[in-house]
């Protein structure tokens, strides 16, 4: 059954309830007021003709019935009876006999009023209050005042009627508005439906329409559709993965396809003239080797490319990032020999962090075989260790040719060259600084860098003193 019918039945089914309750109330509380009020009436009647019978003190007085016809004006009937249950007067003429009427002979025995229901009258049932009387000279004993109940019993199914027609009308009316409360209320549903029925199952830049964003169902759609945008984003960043797979497997193929050309160019020299010329021999074996190295060295930048999307774990410690800097500073003075100065400038103190210490090495050596690389012959690169921002950091500043502000964005991707063919010569896959910055992120750090063309460039690597943060 749809959620549209089942609010319906149960709104209509609790509005019923609550009209049949409030009618049944209704319906008793008139009965009781009614027959209250009746009841009230026969026993004031019944009263005052046994007040007036008192007053009757000879036996051969006879009862005053216009002061008893006062008394029947609203519709009430008086019967006199005595000791032995015989009427000796009554204002109307009634079907009634001892047998008929037992309150007359309980009052006798009780020596009290009794009230209750008899068939004295032609609109039987009636009620009736017997009072007995005390009089010495008169014949009288009980007497006895009644109303027919008829009238009661009119009203209510009068009543009664009309409650069942206005519960009737009320569950009708009731019914009519559950369902166009629920229509109205499930009319952004059936808009949600057929927004997403429309959606393709590529095109996620749909969204669902959001009628009023502070009612369940507008904060549900607008739930929903911060779902599509986060999936919509995340198929984006996965294409653009895809695409940068793509691309890196060709760059990634392009690059060992030159060395791997030059060594079967080479090989094939050795084949035909090495043999008789040892000088060519050596040439050939030294080309070889070069270019070997060269394809190794890209291939352990490719694994550690790899190992680092995925999320290889890191070796945490406290250690001196200073000392690391220094050591990497080392290494590449003596790798860059007299080409290029490279300086270490100590901080005043430790520099002290939580961070794998290989891989932050491996991110140094790659930002400094970086700036050895781009700094012209005679020039300066400069390596320091500090603290900033609640951070440990190592700067490394040269004086090579620095990067035009355009392509600072994109320094950082795989295979990227500034100066391609001048990167090429010098021997630069564009691999160096994407690895810096994997490491760096992986540290929950960051690679910052800022360039001057013509006055040199500055990388700084940051990394947070504790380490980086626990997901």
């Amino acid at each position: 059954m749809p959620i549209r019918w089942r609010l319906t039945l149960f709104n209509t089914l609790a509005i019923g309830l609550i009209l049949l309750a409030v009618g049944l109330g209704l319906f008793f509380l008139l009965r009781g007021l009614l027959l209250s009020d009746l009841r009230q009436t026969v026993a004031e009647r019944a009263r005052a003709a046994a007040a007036e019978i008192r007053e009757v003190d000879d036996e051969d007085e006879a009862i005053d019935g216009e002061d008893i016809e006062d008394l029947t004006l609203d519709g009430a009937f008086i019967l006199v009876r005595d000791g032995e249950g015989d009427v000796i007067f009554q204002t109307v003429n009634l079907a009634s006999s001892p047998e008929n009427d037992p309150l007359w002979r309980r009052a006798l025995e009780e020596g009290r009023a009794v009230s209750g229901t008899a068939a004295l009258s032609a609109e039987a049932p009636d009620h009736v209050v017997a009072v007995p009387v005390s009089a010495p000279r008169n014949p009288a004993r009980v007497v006895e005042a009644g109303m027919s109940l008829e009238p009661v019993e009119q009203a209510l199914a009068a009543f009664r009627t009309a409650l069942l027609i206005g519960l009737a009308a009320g569950l009708v009316i009731s019914a009519a508005g559950s369902y166009l409360l629920a229509r109205l209320a499930l009319a952004p549903v059936d808009a949600v439906v057929r927004a997403a029925e429309e959606m393709g199952s590529t095109d996620l830049s749909g969204r669902l329409p959001v009628a009023n964003p502070q009612d369940e169902i507008g904060r549900l759609a607008a739930t929903i559709n911060a779902l599509l945008a986060r999936t919509e984003a995340a198929f984006g960043r996965q294409r653009e993965a895809l695409g940068r797979q793509r691309r890196f497997a060709a760059d990634a193929s392009h690059e060992l396809r030159t060395p791997l050309t030059s060594i079967a160019g080479y090989a094939r020299m050795l084949e035909r003239w090495a043999l008789k010329d040892p000088d060519a021999a050596r040439e050939g074996a030294a080309a070889i080797r070069r270019e070997a190295e060269r394809m190794q060295h890209l291939v352990e930048e490719l694994l550690a490319l790899a190992r680092g999307d995925e999320g290889r774990p890191l070796e945490l410690g406290r250690a001196d990032l200073a000392e690391v800097a220094e050591e990497s500073a080392a290494a590449a003075r003596a790798a860059a020999g007299d080409r290029v100065s490279v300086v270490w400038e100590p901080p005043e103190g430790p520099v002290e962090a939580v961070f794998d210490r290989e891989r932050v090495r491996q991110a140094l050596a790659a930002l400094l075989d970086n700036a050895v690389r781009y700094t012209p012959e005679g020039g300066r690169v400069s390596v320091r260790a500090l603290r900033r921002d609640g951070k440990a950091a190592v700067r490394v500043e040269d004086t090579g040719p620095g990067i035009p502000e355009e392509q600072l964005g994109m320094i950082f991707e795989r295979f990227y060259r500034v100066d391609g063919t001048r990167s090429r010569r010098l021997g630069g896959a564009g691999l160096g600084l994407s690895i810096a910055r994997q490491i760096a992120e992986a540290h929950g750090g960051a690679i910052e860098v800022r360039s001057v063309p013509g006055e040199g460039s500055s990388f700084t690597l940051l990394l947070p003193q504790e380490g980086p943060r626990k997901l």
